[in-house]
């Protein structure tokens, strides 16, 4: 079950240049900045009240969100949908012939165990499933 639009991730390719706009003009409190090395990204969250929004600047031109923006340019990334007990959604999914990114979750910003469904089963939209640090188990 989908408890919650948890974040949207936006690729950009600079945090300096980027947070200003959303923390002076839209006046989104930055909740944190936080570098995931598995993922060479550095990431800023900011507060958007329901949900919220995931800026991810590249660490590395090898990280996945590098090639994003090559190829794509900055903008939205992917939609994360919090879920409890990630694997049991992982395991339903790919049961039900879904094409998933990856098999297993994995660790991503603030200990969140998070895994991607691959664009091609989802219209061309790229989902992330996030379990909160916590939260496992709670069917």
């Amino acid at each position: 079950m989908i408890k919650k639009v948890d974040h949207i991730g936006i690729a950009v390719k600079s945090l300096d240049q980027t947070l200003p706009f959303y923390t002076e003009e839209l006046k989104m409190p930055l909740l944190g900045i936080e570098v995931v090395e598995s993922e060479k990204v550095k990431v800023a969250f900011l507060d958007a009240g329901q949900t919220h929004i995931e800026l991810l600047e590249p660490t590395s031109p090898e990280s996945a969100i590098a090639k994003y923006i090559e190829k794509r340019g900055e903008g939205i990334h992917h939609i994360a949908l919090g879920v409890n007990s990630i694997q049991d959604r992982l395991n339903e999914l790919r049961e039900k012939g879904i094409r998933l990114i990856q098999e297993e979750a994995k660790v991503g910003a603030g200990g969140s165990k998070v895994a991607f469904l691959h664009p091609k089963s989802a219209s061309g939209v790229l989902y992330e499933l996030c379990e909160k640090k916590g939260e496992e188990s709670k069917t």
